[in-house]
């Protein structure tokens, strides 16, 4: 499997004025070279980089491989554009949206971040520093910080390029590791995880994640930005992009620890994960004017990519299911209803009788599913007689 590493650098001020140049340059050329590409019609590498490839090496103060990697920059970054298109993600052909992005090149911001091979970038794990082409020539001696674990996983298992980053005035590294997949093992049974606004995470078990804080903090969050953007300052809108990162770090720090929590638990018990197949819901969901908002900040699905990421590091099986009606089911009887939910927190089934908190309910449905799933996963092919 596939896991990205990011390690922090500490350049010296002499080191940091040469990446900046190099980065500024680099996304310069690539800029230039989404210009030819989009007036020559050339999406493809090797037109591309026949097209360009001296005109960046003169004009832009690159050498041979980096000009390769500014090439392929541009190449990927109109495949990605055409994955989009082709999956409907920048809106019908007619939308504004989609207009825009196919009736111009694509541009690069001077910051953006620049790949580099390990003709370009070389690690040296022992003295934890780094030697990256510039533009000034070699810089040798740059030095990063991370924890042993990354360091770890960095020496055993880093191939492929490492992407430079700049934040503000800090710098990063972004390695890919290549990492074996351990061998799943056969689940004993599973947790169903039952995600939602109010409680992020509630397992067929009872553990309850709530999302109080959470949503008390971005309710915060929403204030604080409507009083910056009725300032209309340069200022405000710097400040306004500080507030929206430190906000995604503390959801994304929010849902590592809550999926953390959970393949724990199901590794220590030997059991499996399972959890609502969720995809589409902005589309499928009309909502109040109120309420969008809240929905589309809602981190569901980067908690179910960090369960499924995180399960298969660790062995765990992870299963989607289907989602629909685990709040109104009853797993005792069966019995489906919407009047089963007479509100959010409360399940009580009109057949039966049984009654517990809804999300938990979900969770148990969730549960019960993927026991169903997995006995018609693995049952044995009947022999034909």
């Amino acid at each position: 499997m596939k896991l990205v590493v990011q390690v922090k650098l500490v350049p010296t001020p002499e080191q940091a004025s040469a990446l900046e140049a190099t980065l500024h340059a680099c996304n310069r050329a690539a800029t230039y070279a989404s210009q030819v590409a989009f007036a020559k019609h050339l999406k493809d590498r090797n037109g591309l980089q026949k097209e360009v490839y001296a005109e960046l090496k003169a004009t832009f103060g690159l050498s041979a491989q980096p000009v390769v990697r500014v090439v392929k920059k541009v190449v990927d970054a109109y495949a990605t554009l055409k994955a989009n298109l082709q999956a409907g993600n920048l809106g019908p052909p007619t939308s504004k949206r989609h207009c825009r992005a196919v009736g111009s090149p694509i541009g690069f911001r001077p910051e953006a971040a620049q790949p580099f091979d390990d003709r370009c970038l070389s690690w040296q794990y022992d003295a934890r520093t780094v030697s990256v082409w510039t533009v000034d020539g070699r810089m040798k001696g740059i030095r990063f910080a991370c924890s042993p674990d990354q360091l770890k996983t960095l020496v055993q298992y880093r191939k492929g390029e490492s992407d430079l980053v700049q934040r503000g005035r800090k710098w990063f590294l972004i390695a890919t590791c290549d990492i074996p997949d351990p061998k799943v093992y056969e689940p004993a049974d599973w947790i169903g995880v039952d995600r939602g606004i109010v409680n992020l995470a509630t397992t067929s078990d009872g553990a309850n994640h709530q999302g109080r804080r959470l949503s008390r903090y971005r309710r915060w969050q929403a204030r604080k930005r409507a009083e910056l953007q009725q300032k209309q300052t340069r200022s405000a809108t710097r400040r306004l992009a500080r507030r929206a990162q430190k906000e995604r770090r503390h959801a994304t720090h929010v849902n590592h620890r809550i999926s953390k929590e959970i393949v724990s638990v199901a590794q220590r018990t030997g059991r499996g994960i399972a959890v609502e197949a969720l995809g589409g819901i902005r589309e499928r969901v009309r909502l109040r004017g109120d309420q969008r908002g809240t929905l589309s900040s809602w981190p569901f699905h980067q908690l179910g990519h960090h369960l499924a990421y995180k399960a298969r590091k660790a062995g765990v099986p992870f299963m989607e299911v289907d989602a629909a009606y685990t709040s109104q089911r009853c797993p005792r009887c069966g019995h489906t209803e919407r009047a089963n939910r007479p509100d959010r927190d409360h399940f009580r089934c009109r057949r039966c009788g049984l009654a517990g908190p809804a999300d938990v309910v979900a969770g148990v449905n969730v549960r019960d599913r993927a026991r169903s799933a997995w006995a018609f996963v693995t049952m044995p092919v009947p022999h034909p007689g």
